[in-house]
């Protein structure tokens, strides 16, 4: 007995001929879409690395002004824009130092208490309140690690041609303070926009400059004078915003005095 194939009828073949087209067609979509979408992204990284390149043009320019203000409002660069640049003087009651940015272990930072750069009036007086560390940080159950920062303050008060120095340190990990005899701090608290674990409060008359020192690890740094007079200004924050295309960039600085030498702060546990 013998089989012979039957032909393919006409709407069989132009089945199969509108299957292949379609899946060549799914197939073609699909690389094209894929194509566009990497080349958007290419285009949109490229525009965001722009925009930022711009605003950090923004904060080169601007560090070399002293004035708070606007400045650059739309400064054409390459396929980009210094869209503005603005320098805030930093000062008030209370403030987040550099910027909000952790102080470097066994660096320091100043605190103005009196005007820059002659030490002159008025001299702030009143209780000062440091704030520092993180919830985050935990000497209890690994204290080898060192991972919650005490601080060390000096400050400087009295007539600027007879300064007196008065040394504070404080620790907030219990085994550490068995071996350095620091003193404990207090809970710390919300100021601005940073949840601290720890504050320490110095009262001072005519203050004239504090330097605080992060020991151990580094760490965040806020202010609060409670007695509600504003503190000397301490410096300027630069905001820059680049744009290129949809891309927007933002930068902010903080620029503070130029640092007070070491020898103006007596028995410092550590010299940066």
């Amino acid at each position: 007995m013998s089989f012979q194939a039957k032909p393919l009828q006409k709407g069989q073949m132009l089945l199969i001929v509108i299957l292949v087209m379609t899946v060549a067609l799914t197939v073609g979509l699909s690389v094209a879409t894929r194509s566009i979408t990497n080349l958007r992204v290419t285009e949109e990284e490229e525009a965001s690395q722009r925009a930022f390149s711009a605003a950090e043009a923004g904060i080169e320019q601007a560090l070399k002004l002293t004035q708070p203000g606007e400045y650059f409002g739309g400064q054409s660069l390459e396929k980009a824009t210094i869209e503005k640049v603005v320098i805030t003087e930093l000062t008030g009651t209370r403030f987040l130092l550099n910027n909000n940015n952790p102080i470097l272990k066994d660096d320091g930072v100043d605190i103005w208490l009196s005007t820059y750069p002659n030490y002159s009036a008025p001299q702030w007086s009143g209780d000062l309140d440091i704030y520092w560390g993180s919830r985050s940080d935990d000497c209890q159950q690994a204290p080898a690690s060192n991972t919650e920062a005490a601080i060390e303050v000096v400050l400087l008060t009295g007539p600027e041609n007879n300064p007196v120095a008065t040394h504070y340190v404080y620790d907030p990990c219990p085994q550490r303070r068995v071996e350095n005899n620091f003193a404990e701090p207090l809970p710390g608290g919300q100021l601005l926009t940073t949840q601290f674990a720890n504050r320490a409060r110095i009262s001072l008359n005519q203050g004239l400059i504090a330097r605080i020192i992060p020991l151990y690890a580094s760490t965040s740094i806020g202010i609060d004078g409670n007695n509600n007079i504003p503190f000397p200004p301490q410096g300027s924050v630069i905001e820059s915003v680049g744009k290129s295309g949809e891309s927007q960039h933002k930068i902010s600085v903080f620029r503070g005095y130029p640092k007070v030498p070491n020898e103006f702060f007596p028995n410092l546990l550590l010299v940066p």
